[in-house]
């Protein structure tokens, strides 16, 4: 017993140097530069010191005993790193450890590939919930949405898992099938979904045009070339011709701040803030502003949200919505608004800490509020794949259709009876003559016709799926009547009574 009792102290003395080194190191890693200008420290804090240290020594003690009576031999690199995750799990769920290989992992993502799901999620009230799947991955086709809650990966609980944890079962090798177990608000109960991971190859940016006059951008997340390829889109949609823009951020789970600024900047006027952050630190108390040397566009603009709008999307349409830029339609936005820094460690792995929160122009904090729409417009809940439900919808088929015809107009319909042309009477040979170069005018005419009626289809069947962006579209088609109409009104009371 007592050469036990002489070998635990010995061990107790060692780890206590290792462990004051430890915290002296970490108080150095979080603190960073801010030390330098630290005033002495208080009678206060001395007594706090000493209660950490004794603290770390209980911690000290427990560890020596795993290492010589635990029942089985421990590895201490898995005990430290537990006890490291464990101190992390008192905070934010967005403040986590990434062993070297989850630093490694989160790298090649910024990069914009990876192999995985196609899913940012995040730990809401405790529990992993999906914060927006990115379009055209697997788990999009899926039919995985945003609020969706997952509580198994395969057959673990993801109940006390870290999410770097979570990042790293849920990714692997293309082609090889991972089940998620997820409840979603309506479900009677959880759902098992396999999912086919598939290399993410995230494009940030994609663009078209409805109605001719109505550009469309969608933002599907704040990537290193976000901003470079809003600038071409905005170039290639000016020379279409358009003059007013909607602004899709739906399901963008957000990115690099940077980005998120530059894309501001685009649409608000010179000598305006855009979003600061506030941290306990000056350094981490920044104002971000627009600059004078971009292209800006000033067209009457709609943006869209929703519950997977996240971060660096919600201080675009906060910015936008504070300034009086844009308005903004859909529903309340995820309310991710914390500035996270990621601090490389000595051993190739890194801390994920959180170090402020954003607030928007005019003081809102975007954190667990979220922003709230000018317009609210609720999306049908689609419903997952099911066999039992073949039936259900083979039987609305008819229904469906119905519906549909209220879109469509004759021209519309498949093999329609075709209009003819206006015929002169009397033609003379000279009009025979031409009758090839008219017949040729009159087939890219149709072909012209046949383009634009496969577009406007095209659109009824999208706006008959996505009434957020029916509603978009509604209102800038309306724009322009309702501001001749102010116009008009504002002119007739300036002129008085004749």
């Amino acid at each position: 017993m007592n050469n036990f009792g002489n070998a635990l102290e010995n061990k107790f003395r060692w780890i206590s140097v290792w462990m004051v080194c430890l915290i002296i190191i970490g108080s150095l890693l979080v603190t960073g530069p801010s030390l330098a200008g630290a005033e002495e420290s208080t009678s206060e804090d001395e007594e706090e010191k000493v209660s950490t240290y004794e603290k770390l020594k209980v911690f000290s003690e427990i560890l020596s005993l795993l290492e010589t009576s635990y029942v089985e031999e421990v590895e201490n690199q898995s005990i430290i790193d537990g006890a490291i995750r464990g101190m992390l799990k008192t905070l934010d769920p967005h403040t986590t450890y990434m062993p070297p290989e989850s630093y490694r992992e989160m790298k090649v993502e910024t990069s914009g590939k990876f192999g995985g799901l196609g899913i940012e999620i995040s730990i809401r009230n405790g529990v992993l919930t999906v914060v927006s799947p990115i379009e055209d991955t697997p788990a999009f086709r899926a039919g995985i949405q945003a609020g969706d809650k997952i509580i198994k990966i395969e057959d673990e609980s993801t109940l006390d898992m870290t999410l770097s944890d979570a990042v790293g079962h849920l990714r692997g090798d293309r082609g090889e099938p991972v089940t998620i177990t997820i409840f979603r608000d309506g479900l009677k109960e959880p759902k098992e979904v396999t999912i086919v991971r598939d290399i993410i190859k995230v494009q940030s940016v994609k663009h078209k045009h409805y109605k001719k006059d109505i550009g469309y951008v969608k933002i599907r997340s704040f990537t290193k070339t976000t901003s470079t390829g809003l600038d071409k889109a905005l170039r290639e949609l000016k020379d279409e011709g358009i003059d007013k823009l909607i602004l899709d951020l739906r399901n963008n789970p957000g990115g690099l701040l940077n980005q998120a600024v530059e894309v501001s900047d685009r649409f608000i006027g010179r000598e305006n803030l855009i979003v600061y952050t506030k941290g306990r630190s000056d350094d981490q108390n920044m104002r971000f502003t627009t600059h004078d040397n971009v292209d800006r566009v000033d067209y009457p603009m709609i943006v869209l949200v929703n519950g997977g709008s996240a971060s660096a999307s919600e201080i675009v349409a906060g910015a936008l919505q504070d300034l009086g830029r844009a308005v903004i339609l859909g529903t309340p936005t995820f309310g991710k608004g914390s500035v996270q820094t990621i601090i490389p460690l000595t051993d190739g792995s890194a801390l994920r800490l959180t170090t402020a929160r954003y607030y928007t122009p005019s003081g809102r904090v975007i954190q667990e509020n979220g922003i709230d729409p000018d317009i609210v417009v609720e999306m049908p809940v689609p419903k997952l794949e099911d066999e039992d439900e073949d039936k259900e919808n083979k039987d609305k088929e008819d229904s469906e259709k119905e519906r549909m015809r209220k879109f469509l107009r004759e021209k519309d319909l498949k093999k329609h009876l075709k209009g003819k042309k206006s015929e002169e009477v009397g033609a003379d040979e000279s009009q025979l003559d031409s009758e090839d170069v008219t017949k040729k005018d009159e087939d890219a005419e149709k072909e012209k016709e046949d383009e634009e009626e496969k577009a406007e289809q095209e659109l009824r069947e999208e706006m008959e799926k996505d009434p957020q962006l029916r509603e978009a579209i509604a209102l800038l088609n309306g724009w322009e009547v309702m501001m001749s109409s102010f116009k008009s009104k504002v002119a007739n009371n300036m002129a008085g009574p004749q």
